[in-house]
């Protein structure tokens, strides 16, 4: 498991139905290509989010495959049509196994 890894999502908790909201996430990661030597040269081991998702009420809406060229704490936003209340999903997969969730609800009025 990648040590300090923070999922951060910032999204508006309320929105009109049919206005378009933006979903802004980070997550802190290292996201080492596996290209780069440490001081005594040897390689450093890869070590990645190799995945994103998003999913609004259990639907995907988006899906992400990220690469080694992908820099440290990667950042995705993407906009949304609110056309119902719900709660997103935001998934990130690690290289390592480790599953990195948060959940947003949004109230539409």
């Amino acid at each position: 498991m990648a040590s300090k890894v923070t999922p951060r999502v910032r999204m508006p908790a309320t929105a009109k139905a049919g206005e378009i909201i933006e979903v802004k996430t980070l997550i802190s990661h290292e996201m080492e290509s596996g290209q780069r030597k440490d001081a005594a040269g040897k390689l450093i081991p890869r070590h990645i989010i190799n995945k994103f998702t998003a999913t609004f009420n259990g639907q995907e809406i988006l899906s992400a495959d990220w690469h080694p060229a992908i820099s440290a704490n990667p950042y995705q936003s993407f906009p949304v049509r609110a056309t119902e209340t719900g709660t997103f999903v935001f998934t990130w997969f690690d290289d390592d196994g480790s599953v990195y969730k948060s959940e947003h609800k949004v109230e539409v009025s």
